[in-house]
């Protein structure tokens, strides 16, 4: 266990610091005037800061979420009471018991806090406000709870691939065990199994995702004999059934508890990084527009005057350069010339040989150029084939410098989570260390990492 205890803490100081450096980011904004300069800006993308700093603070807590999920009437809240022990929340034989999220602090272990999330159905009729603050609740939590009880509905699976796509660990809980005999109940744990991992090509679920409880058993009539001879019949209702789901529950969080709480906070802010970006470049869209037209001109005009075919190359590349900063500037991420060299040389090898086909064509009229001007005192005529070469040359130039400038925007707006401590490439980092017995060994497969 010293080895997951390691490898969480490692997974919680990088999460941590990628924070912290996107939260720098933005200072540097203030510090520089950027942000205060656009009133427009900071009133745009102050929620997504307050989520970053919320999110740096939730880490530091080391408070774990669980959200509880599922349809009306599958015994979410029923579960919930049953792991603390208490009926602290309000569960009846109505629909739609539960008319709001309810959180409740469980300690099940001397060193493990849990905040138990119930929510409303997902299902409930008239109660699409109460399914968009369920939805809302997913983005915070740390691990997700689906509780059914017995084969999954349509409307479940639907429900179920929505909560897949969140990118969160899940447990599919199946509940009423007692309602069943234990032939059904093992045809309907295999189905389970299978439809539980969302896709019909993934691998089936592991233990660890899929637990069979009662929650809350239905009463049962027994017989009850007397000294003196008499018999009656009571009701009586058994105690609830979840040691396995509370064991399963402690089992992740010991192994990979910290891991979850890293891998969510990265999530959220990729998530509010991403928005950020998008409000920035949306705004800023036309002055963006202007600045790579203008590039575009300059460095057309540099090109087409300059002689020396070899300068034409540098010039060129150094103007894109400038052109990635310009842009970083706008946006307000700093960059260096080295990023900005290494966004470029990203732009040009994926541009599927198109830009550097570009820059052949334009270093060999270059040289045709140059030879021109070189031989223009013996032969006039070749001040023709100069301008010829130059007009192109200048036509080619121009238009890998927009070409460099619309790929920047793109870059600049998804990249922002990328690079070292980018959000994104943390996530990457953590689920490729994960092990193939772990929780989050799904998510791994369902983002398509591959190591």
């Amino acid at each position: 266990m010293s080895v997951y205890r390691n490898l969480q803490e490692t997974h919680l100081n990088r999460a941590r610091a990628s924070l912290r450096q996107a939260l720098s980011w933005y200072g540097y904004l203030r510090k520089s005037g950027q942000l205060s300069s656009n009133p427009e800006l900071v009133g745009l993308v102050k929620p997504e800061l307050e989520a970053l700093r919320a999110t740096l603070n939730k880490l530091d807590s080391n408070v774990i979420r669980i959200a509880v999920f599922g349809l009306v009437s599958r015994g979410k809240s029923a579960v919930l009471n049953a792991l603390l022990g208490d009926k602290i929340l309000q569960t009846g034989p109505l629909n739609g018991v539960t008319q709001w999220p309810r959180s409740v602090r469980w300690q099940p272990g001397s060193k493990v806090l849990v905040e138990l999330i119930d929510t409303p159905g997902l299902d409930e009729i008239a109660g699409e406000s109460r399914a968009d603050m369920a939805r809302e609740v997913v983005h915070q939590a740390d691990l997700i709870l689906f509780v059914v009880s017995g084969d999954i509905t349509r409307t479940e699976y639907q429900a179920l691939l929505e909560l897949r796509q969140s990118q969160k660990p899940l447990i599919l809980v199946f509940n009423k065990i007692d309602l069943y005999p234990d032939t059904d109940r093992g045809v309907i744990y295999q189905n389970l199994q299978q439809l539980g991992a969302g896709n019909p090509q993934a691998k089936p679920l592991l233990p660890d995702e899929i637990v069979m409880v009662a929650a809350e058993p239905a009463a049962m009539e027994v017989r009850v004999e007397w000294p003196d001879g008499r018999v009656s019949y009571e009701w009586e209702t058994p105690a609830p059934q979840v040691d396995e789901l509370k064991e399963t529950i402690l089992n992740i969080l010991n192994r990979e508890g910290r891991s979850l709480l890293a891998l969510n906070a990265l999530i959220q802010a990729r998530d509010a990084e991403a928005a950020i970006a998008q409000k920035t470049i949306d705004l800023r869209e036309k002055e963006a527009e202007e600045i790579i037209w203008q590039f575009t001109k300059y460095k057309a005009l540099a090109v087409m005057l300059n002689p020396i075919a070899f300068l034409d190359i540098l010039g060129g590349t150094v103007a894109d350069l400038a052109l990635i900063r310009t842009l970083a500037r706008l946006y307000g991420l700093p960059m260096t010339n080295y990023e900005a060299g290494k966004i470029l040389k990203t732009i040009v090898f994926s541009s599927g040989g198109l830009l550097l086909g570009e820059l052949g064509s334009s270093f060999l009229l270059g040289l045709g150029k140059s030879t021109a001007v070189i031989t223009s005192g013996d032969n006039p005529s070749n001040i023709t084939a100069f301008a010829g070469s130059a007009i192109a040359q200048a036509g080619i130039a121009g238009y890998g410098a927009y070409s460099v400038g619309k790929a920047a925007q793109v870059y600049l707006e998804k990249g922002c989570t990328w690079g070292q401590l980018g959000a994104s490439s943390v996530i990457q980092e953590i689920l490729s260390q994960v092990d193939q017995n772990t929780i989050m060994y799904r998510l791994r497969q369902e983002l398509g990492i591959k190591y």
